[in-house]
């Protein structure tokens, strides 16, 4: 199993594509227990055109968001690939949200989540996105497991 991916290694993990793929990077796997991940936040990220002018902040949403993408790659790491090519994850609910501090262009994003419980169709996790080694955001997360159709 591997212990860290590429982009591309991600993107067969995961079906977000650009914009919408918010992970650059898995720096530590350790299959059905935790995930380290990267996320590189750079100015001309679509979001920020309006969000906000002038005083450019990423949205709190994509920053869970990101933490669910590398929870997805977390829970899909040891899936043979075509299983995996069947599934898709749904979110079922997001709780004890917290956002410290604004994230902007510059900062790099470390992402760490782990697997609290998995089912045979659910998971849940919790998440923590850190800038500088300070906690700017956490959560725990539920998706469901699904077949694509």
């Amino acid at each position: 199993m591997e212990t860290s991916m590429d982009i591309t290694t991600i993107m067969d993990h995961l079906p977000h594509r650009y914009p919408f793929l918010l992970v650059d990077r898995i720096l530590r796997i350790e299959p059905h227990k935790s995930i380290k991940a990267l996320k590189n936040v750079t100015f001309n990220e679509p979001f920020f055109q309006g969000h906000f002018p002038g005083l450019p902040v990423m949205p709190g949403v994509l920053i869970i968001e990101a933490m669910a993408q590398a929870g997805g790659v977390l829970a899909a790491s040891d899936m043979d690939p075509k299983q995996r090519e069947k599934l898709v994850y749904y979110f079922m609910g997001i709780d004890k949200v917290k956002f410290r501090k604004p994230v902007v262009p510059g900062d790099q994003l470390i992402i760490e989540v782990e697997l609290l419980k998995i089912r045979s169709r659910a998971v849940k996790m919790a998440g923590t996105a850190k800038v500088g080694g300070k906690i700017v955001a956490e959560a725990q997360m539920m998706a469901s497991i699904g077949e694509k159709e």
